[in-house]
């Protein structure tokens, strides 16, 4: 491959471009016509490949440093500042709905960790949590450790990324990013004292994790390509520069990752791929000791490990593409010692295991639906936790007490706010500790939440989460809000959310597409939607939005979709493929430019993810990822309503993709519809820290919706 540069403008001419939008802008302010759109200029570079000239006209837009780039980016966000100053009321109204709907004064069900109950709560009027304990009993005196209001003043990003309490509770290890580029610095506080140790530890991930000596700590750092690779043991007291490295993963395409047994007999350094697991074990009370292997890395082989006694359970899919659960002696703990707790089945998905004194709590999901299997290993015998409604989910907790019989897990539907229950593991009782209170008047009686299928072109049968109004019936006037991801394997969760009753109290239905790449239906599921099958992601969920359209649901004219990160890759595929089948598209820091960011090593993930979306060096999936990337697939053609959005200080998809994207889509489109570009120039890739100024965003996207479907009244 090789790089040429076709053409470089001049200073003059960007900045000329840049000012001229501004200028627009400011006519605007003082009540002239509407400003045009930021038009970036065309600077464009050549690549060959496999015989194949690219020319990418928007090259110059990954030039974080420079003055005009910044520009152009602050122009776009103007200019939709501009553009939809006319929906700030509405903006305001949605807001304060979703404000009122939560209460903001509010207690998290505690956890209890030896003699202490853990939890965080929320005040009103501020934007982050603060982190307690109580010591004995719910009714002691109330500690703060961390209040994370303190910490994130006025800054614009916050993120509390590290919080490890020791063994002992004495002592408080955390880490703070302010910049939203997932950098940590780790502190160390003593809790009795309330002061901070001098040990401060920059740059780190967010992997933490004590020995049980309670002074020292494994953490680990960052490469070029923000990929944890470098695990360090640092002794309290230490200079951090002579920490000792004890482990460095020199293979690109792995992260490494520190945890702790729920026995808290062993330390786990987990090594992983998209498609392949390491994990190696230490027994926690001997820190400065060396890491033994359970099962070294295959091709393709992925596992993790829980710990009970003698032997490790382990979760595997060695010759089991749904996964299996198998035991080993901890003494002797590779694959030729593995033996079958629960065997492969073809219909039903292990997604992990967890181990107490006396129960395994296996976590399944079948039919795509998640469920919880409980095992007594003494006696052999084994239950399933049943749940009250056809369509639902589960969020485990931590769970961090092993001798116990209880297991806490929250519930919830689209209909059902965040419920917390302990589940009694032998009498087979639950008790509800917390159902997330809908400030507001909410009756979750009015609403019908339901699973559809619809048919991809391929024959293969594609499941529909929907919740409505149970006052609505199917009319191609519904306004429908259609929401989908479809990588990793991982699966979207049909869970309730306070927030989008603003879009069900105007007539709106929301509906998930459970399309392939995701888990939903098991291991296959996923693997029928990655490499060169990506496309059955893509014409899934055309074919979701056709269904509805043909079922009444909803028309062309009302239909509205979504989708963020891997997510924004699949709604950028689909405006490409069917424009004409959708009014709206939102699109949240998309990873849209596939075949550019995936030739470059030196970009964030770009190793890492040659197992999820192929090599384009090798020419097969160069030519597919081409025929399928949102960025090289832009042409002249009307396309929906969009709003676009980027963080620039995002590590995992870099904000050059959707400010290329938005400038090539300017470019080329033939419509007159609105396409809005925000970036936010102090976050990364979770957008807005604090808990009021997302639902600020959340309002932002509503309100556009609303607008551009003449609903903003």
């Amino acid at each position: 491959m090789s790089g040429v540069n076709v053409s470089r403008s001049g200073l003059s001419m960007r900045l000329f471009g840049i000012v001229t939008v501004l200028l627009a802008l400011t006519l605007v302010s003082c009540g002239a016509q509407q400003p045009a759109p930021p038009v970036a200029k065309v600077a464009p570079k050549a690549d060959t490949l496999f015989g194949d000239v690219r020319v990418d006209d928007y090259f110059w837009l990954r030039e974080k440093t420079n003055p005009e780039v910044i520009a152009y980016l602050e122009a776009e966000n103007a200019y939709t500042e501009a553009v939809t100053a006319h929906t700030q009321v509405l903006q305001d109204q949605i807001y304060q709905e979703m404000v009122g709907r939560i209460k903001e004064t509010d207690l998290d069900v505690p956890v209890k960790i030896d003699d202490y109950y853990y939890y965080t709560r929320s005040e009103e009027g501020k934007q982050y949590k603060i982190n307690c304990r109580k010591k004995g009993s719910l009714d002691a005196p109330e500690e703060i450790l961390i209040d994370q209001n303190e910490f994130a003043g006025a800054r614009d990003y916050f993120d509390l990324g590290i919080y490890r309490v020791s063994p002992n509770h004495q002592l408080l290890a955390y880490g703070i990013d302010t910049a939203g580029n997932e950098l940590y610095t780790i502190r160390i506080k003593d809790l009795a004292t309330g002061r901070l140790l001098t040990d401060e530890i920059p740059n780190a991930s967010t992997d933490c994790e004590w020995a049980n000596d309670n002074k020292t700590i494994f953490y680990s750092t960052l490469d070029e390509a923000h990929r944890p690779y470098k695990l360090w043991r640092h002794v309290l007291g230490g200079n951090p520069a002579d920490d000792a490295l004890v482990y460095h993963e020199e293979d690109d395409a792995f992260f490494l990752g520190i945890g702790k047994t729920k026995s808290r007999a062993y330390l786990l350094l987990s090594l992983g791929s998209i498609a392949s697991s390491e994990v190696r074990f230490l027994d926690a009370g001997k820190p400065t000791g060396s890491f033994r292997v359970i099962q070294p890395r295959e091709k393709n082989h992925e596992y993790d490990v829980a710990h009970h006694g003698n032997r490790f359970y382990i979760t595997t899919n060695d010759g089991a593409r749904n996964f299996r659960l198998v035991s080993t002696p901890v003494r002797k703990p590779s694959k030729e010692n593995w033996k079958d707790v629960l065997p492969h089945r073809e219909d039903v998905k292990v997604d992990g295991a967890e181990a107490f004194a006396n129960h395994l709590v296996v976590y399944e999901r079948k039919d795509g639906l998640k469920q919880i299997h409980i095992l007594n290993p003494a006696d052999g015998s084994d239950h399933y936790v049943t749940f009250p409604e056809p369509v639902y989910t589960y969020q485990g907790s931590s769970n961090p007490d092993f001798n116990t019989n209880l297991v806490r897990f929250t519930y919830t539907s689209l209909v059902t706010p965040r419920s917390v229950f302990d589940y009694n593991m032998d009498d087979q009782s639950r008790d509800l500790k917390k159902e997330y209170e809908v400030l507001g008047g909410y009756d979750r009686a009015q609403y019908q939440s339901a699973r559809i299928l619809a048919t991809a072109p391929d024959g293969v049968e594609i499941p529909i989460s929907l919740v409505y109004r149970k006052d609505i019936t199917p009319t191609a006037g519904n306004p429908l809000y259609l929401y989908g991801y479809g990588s990793y394997g991982y699966s979207m969760e049909p869970r309730f959310s306070s927030n989008r009753l603003s879009l069900l109290e105007r007539g709106f239905i929301f509906a998930i597409a459970h399309v392939r790449g995701g888990g939903e239906m098991g291991r296959w599921w996923y693997e029928d939607g990655k490499w060169l099958k990506k496309k059955n992601t893509f014409t899934d969920f055309i074919a979701c939005a056709e269904h509805l359209v043909a079922q009444g649901y909803t028309s062309p004219e009302k239909l509205v979709m979504s989708g963020g990160s891997a997510g924004g890759l699949l709604v950028g595929a689909v405006v490409n493929m069917r424009p004409d089948l959708f009014k709206v598209m939102v699109a949240e820091v998309p990873f849209v430019d596939v075949v550019n960011t995936m030739l470059d090593e030196s970009i964030p993930l770009t190793v890492v993810e040659f197992d999820e979306w192929g090599n384009p060096k090798e020419e097969e999936y160069y030519h597919y990822m081409k025929s399928y990337s949102p960025y090289d697939n832009v042409e002249a053609k009307d396309y929906p309503h969009m709003m676009i959005t980027a963080g620039l200080n995002d590590p995992r998809v870099q904000y050059w993709e959707p400010a290329k994207w938005t400038a090539k889509l300017r470019a080329r489109k033939t419509d007159d519809n609105l396409l809005v570009f925000k970036t936010e120039m102090g976050a990364g890739h979770g957008g807005s820290s604090g808990r009021y100024d997302y639902l600020k965003d959340l309002a932002f996207e509503y309100a556009f919706i609303l607008d551009r479907l003449g609903m903003a009244q």
